[in-house]
């Protein structure tokens, strides 16, 4: 399942997911990933969660990203959930529209059944009609 967390910067995004993300820790079966456009979060998320900073490796567009994630999954049989930061900037998608690059992660989530939890820089009013049901909370 993919779920959307949207609102404005400034607007309490990360602070949500970091805490969704602390919380599931305590009663995961599996492993949690936390991607983020750098390390600054580091100290504010339980240690049993792996931080990805995004930002060391060369991603160019959103078809890249979502190979990024597909190696991430590989590479990890346990992952339950997914955490990513600042995804427009992460997926390169900063201007265009999410649409397509979030049902492909909807796929791969419902492929592996993994949870992905995703801060979106937009307002609810901007994400499209056909994602709109995944939106978990709009800030």
């Amino acid at each position: 399942m993919v779920q959307l967390v949207v609102g404005q910067k400034g607007k309490g995004k990360t602070t949500e997911i970091l805490n969704r993300a602390n919380e599931e820790v305590k009663t995961a079966t599996g492993n949690i990933v936390f991607i983020d456009r750098n390390s600054a979060h580091m100290y504010e998320l339980n240690n049993r969660i792996r931080l990805i900073d995004i930002s060391r490796y060369p991603i160019a567009n959103s078809d890249e990203f979502v190979g990024f994630i597909n190696g991430i999954i590989s590479q990890d049989h346990d992952l339950q959930s997914l955490y990513l930061d600042g995804f427009l900037k992460c997926a390169r998608l900063q201007g265009q529209d999410i649409t397509q690059t979030i049902l492909k992660l909807d796929k791969v989530s419902t492929m592996f059944n993994i949870n992905f939890v995703i801060s979106v820089s937009l307002d609810q009013e901007e994400i499209s009609e056909q994602i709109r049901d995944k939106i978990l909370i709009s800030l």
